[in-house]
């Protein structure tokens, strides 16, 4: 009877998909507007339960939102904007700001540690 080879990698038929090296997850957009929403509110000086209040949410959903742990509808977005005296589109910026932030260092730090590893 025959022994069953495995193919060598480099050997592996075309169709079948090389597998893919695994990387970090990107941040969440619910995570990065949640750090976005507490950073405006706390350079504001204000309470959890002020900016809820003015946004006409309950300090328990604005919590939520800030700890990314809900994925709050536009409006409500808007709201609490609205409430941190904030256009939509200044909010959205910095989330989107912050998320290229997060992941240009991601990849920074692991240049960092290639080059490392190389020397």
């Amino acid at each position: 009877m025959a022994e069953i080879i495995p193919l060598p990698t480099k050997m592996r038929p075309s169709h079948e998909p090389e597998p893919r090296p695994s990387r970090e997850p990107e941040p969440l957009w619910r995570d990065a507007l949640g750090d976005r929403l507490r950073r405006l509110r706390h350079e504001r000086g204000e309470r959890l339960a002020d900016t809820a209040d003015r946004a006409g949410v309950s300090p328990q959903y604005l919590s939520e939102m800030e700890r990314g742990l809900k994925e709050p509808s536009s409006e409500m977005i808007a709201a609490v904007a609205g409430a941190l005296e904030v256009t939509l589109i200044e909010l959205t910026a910095g989330v989107v700001d912050d998320l290229r932030t997060r992941v240009d260092d991601r990849a920074t730090v692991g240049c960092r540690t290639t080059y490392a590893l190389a020397a």
